[in-house]
């Protein structure tokens, strides 16, 4: 059944209470329209359309709201069992793009959608025109095909052994060559059916029917075809049987409102329906086996018939106007034979107005962002930094003093230690506040797009550049501070040229040879032992030596257990703001069990905690059942161990003072390889040491 083939049984739910962050990853996913909404027993309830989330955006909502406001309740679906006929009838009247299709039970078993529907119905044709050939070939029958001047245009088997003339040679030739005296003219000027003609030739009787070809309400051509009487009736069932399926094809093509254009694999239009003709202001005569960039100079259809590569909600811009495009490749056995294009026209301008909308709300908060920051203080910034132990006291004064000066800073730590907090900490205490803050994560950006991005490129630089090149980002920090985070994570072919920034200040963009000079600060940042990476050949000593003129060293939140309860609270008045919560603090045992955590994943996991236990409690006090289970569980097992009337502190402490002595045992009293073994500076395990009374 047609409904089968163009029904998409690949698709994800929703259920009442998912947030919009969800709904947008499925649409993300899956490129659907509209996404089913599941009751409790797995039924239909409602759907989850891209206006549904337009509207959510128009509404202010954030990605964490729930899709319950904006389901679309009175929902259109089609039943699994709908016959060919009623599935066309459907689609005629439809009003939306796409629908579930659901079986008796109301189970959802996929989305049927318009487009797919014709690209169903593309490959029943293909499979019909390899039908009629076959059919026509294996017919006693002789059938011969022309075109509107009566030029023969095919020639079967049967007619060949009727006739005596070769396919290959007749081909082409006016008809009244092959059945001379046969008026042709009834069915090719006045589209007339002539059926039971008898005719004549070296003795053989014939019976001649003669079809018309009415494509679109014009006469194409017509079939002419000869054979005895025993066979005209299933000839004639054969031929009705082909003119009502290419109908049918005709008649979905044309019904649907979306532009749709099919291109040969050499990039000639092949077929276009009436919405695209119209939109073009062209008859399908003037389109029909033209290049398609004859038709619309700026079209990617040849290319994507070229790679076999789809490229689906591109914005193309057509006599002025522009249209949401898909174009798709057509593969038969494996080869690429051609591409299909579908344009989405109607109600742009809605589209475009949105679109503008969402613009101008992205600068509004942009504007609120800078003013807002230009705001704060030094002060202001200081305070945000929580510091109760005397290692964070300590690097609060260093940021105040490094702060005035515009060395390079290396800035190093565990992952989840707030590195990026003390980078901007840097900057907006700086005389470089009122200058940009650009942060560039070595880590995250692909190594082949690295060096345009840091760099920047020139017009030409590389295929698929901007016409107009681009600044990468050191231009974009001129005046004000560069945030390399994650710099252990660089390519070495990246770690010379900005070694060369560092030294002179200057560089080229990607393809140019104009050197650019740029007044710059820069800060980077690293969880990595970048002395090991040096000796395995993975970063530069240079490089090294240039970025570590000023170390600031984040130690790990189980060094400073004293920031942990400081740290908590902080956390908890954050999210009673963000979740418009009421919790006045957190219960004494619960408090013990996050001291007695050894927190790997340091200030970030214990953020995510707050916020969970914040989320559960909403007023009141964090209890131990607020917490995670991997929380209750670590903490639980670590305080058997050790009485309760030792402090978290000296635990803390005894632990790090048997690491020390361990280190400085294995490096035979060497104080510079025991600091690296620690993954410490000279100077802080200088300060560990006179702090535990350790003399080596």
């Amino acid at each position: 059944m047609l409904l089968q083939e163009g029904t998409n049984a690949r698709i994800s739910y929703l259920n009442l209470g998912d947030t919009i962050a969800k709904a947008v990853s499925i649409f993300m996913d899956l490129k659907i329209a509209i996404i089913p909404v599941l009751d409790g027993e797995g039924g239909l309830l409602s759907v989850f359309s891209r206006s549904s989330l337009y509207r959510a955006i128009l509404d202010g909502a954030t990605y964490k709201d729930i899709v319950d406001p904006y389901l679309i309740k009175e929902v259109i679906s089609i039943s699994d069992d709908l016959t060919d006929d009623q599935l066309a009838d459907f689609v005629k009247v439809s009003p939306v793009g796409s629908v579930p299709v659901v079986n008796r039970e109301g189970k959802v078993l996929g989305l049927l959608c318009k487009a797919n529907m014709v690209m169903t119905l593309f490959r029943h044709s293909e499979l019909l025109n390899v039908q009629l050939k076959a059919i026509l070939d294996s017919m006693h029958n002789g059938v011969i095909a022309v075109d509107s001047q009566g030029i023969v245009t095919h020639f079967n088997i049967g007619a060949t052994r009727i006739l005596g003339s070769k396919a290959d040679t007749s081909l082409g030739q006016p008809f009244k060559e092959f059945l001379p005296n046969l008026d042709l003219n009834p069915a090719l000027i006045h589209g007339e059916v002539q059926i039971g003609l008898k005719y004549r030739r070296h003795n053989i009787t014939m019976v001649v029917n003669i079809t018309p070809l009415n494509i679109g309400g014009s006469i194409a051509g017509g079939i002419i075809i000869f054979q005895d009487l025993t066979d005209l009736e299933q000839a004639a069932r054969e031929l009705e049987t082909v003119k009502a399926l290419n109908k049918t094809f005709d008649t979905v093509l044309n019904i649907i409102h979306d532009g749709i254009i099919v291109v040969d694999e050499r990039g000639k239009t092949t077929l276009i329906n009436h919405a695209m003709a119209d939109f073009l202001s062209l008859s399908s005569e003037e389109v029909i086996g033209k290049h398609i960039t004859d038709i619309m100079e700026t079209s990617r259809l040849h290319i994507v018939a070229s790679t076999g590569i789809s490229e689906t909600s591109d914005v193309l811009t057509i006599q002025g106007k522009p249209l949401i495009v898909s174009r798709m490749p057509i593969i038969r056995e494996g080869k690429v034979v051609g591409a299909v294009g579908k344009a989405v026209f109607p109600q742009l301008a809605e589209v475009q107005e949105l679109v503008e909308k969402l613009r101008f709300l992205e600068n509004k908060v942009t504007f609120f962002q800078e003013e807002l920051q230009k705001n704060k203080t030094a002060q202001d910034i200081m305070k945000g930094i929580v510091a109760e132990s005397a290692e964070m006291k300590k690097l609060k004064e260093e940021i105040s003093i490094v702060a005035s000066s515009s060395s390079t800073v290396l800035i190093t730590g565990e992952s989840g230690t707030g590195k990026e907090g003390v980078a901007h900490a840097v900057h907006l205490c700086s005389d470089r506040c009122k200058g940009p803050f650009i942060k560039v994560n070595c880590a995250a950006i692909p190594e082949n797009l690295m060096e345009a991005e840091m760099f920047g490129y020139v017009a030409g630089a590389f295929t698929g550049a901007a016409k107009a090149g681009k600044p990468g980002r050191l231009e974009m920090a001129d005046g004000g501070t560069l945030f390399l985070d994650e710099i252990g994570d660089m390519p070495l072919a990246l770690q010379s040229k900005l070694l060369r920034v560092l030294q002179d200040r200057e560089f080229e963009r990607l393809g140019g040879t104009k050197s650019i000079k740029v007044n710059v600060r820069i800060l980077a940042a690293t969880n990595k032992n970048l002395n090991k990476a040096i000796s395995e050949g993975e970063f530069r000593a240079d490089l090294y030596y240039r970025l570590n003129v000023i170390n600031l060293h984040l130690p790990p939140l189980r060094e400073r257990a004293e920031d942990i309860e400081a740290l908590t609270h902080f956390f908890i008045t954050k999210f009673n703001h963000i979740l418009k919560g009421n919790v006045m603090g957190i219960v004494d045992d619960a408090m013990k069990t996050l001291l007695n955590y050894s927190w790997p994943g340091n200030i970030r996991e214990l953020e995510n905690v707050v916020e969970r236990a914040v989320n559960y409690t909403r007023s009141g006090l964090i209890q131990l059942t607020h917490l995670p289970n991997q929380i209750l569980t670590n903490s639980s097992s670590e305080s058997e161990v050790i009485t309760g009337t030792i402090r978290h502190q000296d635990k803390i402490g005894r632990i790090e003072r048997n690491m020390i002595v361990v280190a400085l045992e294995k490096a035979g009293g060497n104080k510079t390889k025991a600091a690296k073994l620690l993954n410490l500076s000279r100077s802080r395990l200088y300060d560990k040491l006179s702090k535990y009374d350790l003399n080596y």
